[in-house]
């Protein structure tokens, strides 16, 4: 699903990412740590093509990333769903709403938008919340909506990038277990975060990042 060929990416003198070479196969969840600055952020936009890398190769879903041209990479991203830290939900839409805006973006008929939402919320356990606010959800139940817009694409690859730093200990577990569930349905997980508790209590692949580069976990087992 994922392979990166000694990849490097360089911000003038700064070296985010450095000679990283990674493999990461299809219907993985793999867990991406390291402390702050140690790349994780820089790996995961380099794999969206938000980034191009300095040197190297990145291949996601049998597409060399970095060789795409501009007009096929909104297809890349369709294909690929994403899960911040802060939520970056829409204030003046609904949690349905929320959800059925990335099938408008994508050109998903309106008379299926609604429905295909719906399934999402309902899925991540809030189709009792589909016309609420942002506002008024809490920080568990804001995640689930952006977990919800991740996924009502079926995307094959979801990435996450710090979804728990925002919530309790009892909230990322259960954020951590609807990813899970997600995984389960055939979707090749990547979730980066410096919490080695939650880590630990998942049990899954986990690859290390110190100072740009891999220093454990960099092939499947």
């Amino acid at each position: 699903m994922i392979r990166l060929f000694n990849v490097s990416k360089r911000y003038n003198d700064v070296v985010a990412v450095s000679g990283v070479t990674l493999e990461i196969a299809k219907g993985e969840f793999v867990f991406l740590t390291g402390p702050s600055g140690a790349g994780k952020t820089t790996l995961l936009r380099l794999m969206l093509r938000q980034e191009l890398p300095s040197t190297g190769q990145i291949l996601v879903n049998g597409r060399n990333v970095g060789a795409l041209p501009a007009a096929k990479i909104p297809a890349l991203r369709r294909s690929i769903g994403v899960v911040f830290q802060d939520f970056k939900l829409i204030q003046r839409k609904t949690a349905l709403d929320n959800v059925a805006y990335v099938l408008n973006v994508a050109g998903v008929p309106r008379s299926q938008q609604r429905k295909q939402a719906y399934e999402a919320l309902r899925s991540v356990g809030l189709n009792h919340k589909l016309s609420t606010y942002p506002s008024a959800l809490s920080g568990g139940e804001q995640q689930r909506v952006a977990i919800a817009r991740a996924v009502v694409n079926q995307p094959a690859l979801l990435l996450a990038d710090e979804p728990t730093g925002n919530l309790d200990p009892d909230l990322a577990v259960e954020i951590m277990r609807l990813f899970r569930e997600i995984n389960a349905r055939g979707t090749t997980v990547l979730v980066a975060t410096h919490d080695r508790d939650l880590i630990e209590r998942m049990q899954r692949r986990t690859v290390i990042l110190e100072r740009g580069q891999v220093i454990a976990g960099g092939e499947p087992a």
